[in-house]
């Protein structure tokens, strides 16, 4: 939920560290907001199952979480 606008980065990464895909990249409006990842990389190929990590960045806060892709 973005309270205001916000520059947003939402990117996806595997255990070494190697971005896998990014799922925002820009600016976003107020509101609540959903970015369902669908297993793929930036080049439309599955990636395999395994730990994955997210990291948020908002407005120059930055997240970082934890994820288990299963197929």
């Amino acid at each position: 939920e973005l309270p205001e606008a916000s520059d947003v980065v939402l990117r996806v990464y595997d255990v070494t560290g190697r971005m896998v895909r990014t799922l925002a990249d820009g600016r976003l409006t107020p509101d609540v907001y959903v970015f369902p990842w669908d297993g793929l990389n930036d080049d439309g190929r599955a990636v395999a199952s395994g730990v994955y990590f997210y990291r948020l960045d908002v407005a120059g806060q930055v997240q970082h979480r934890k994820m288990v892709m299963l197929k």
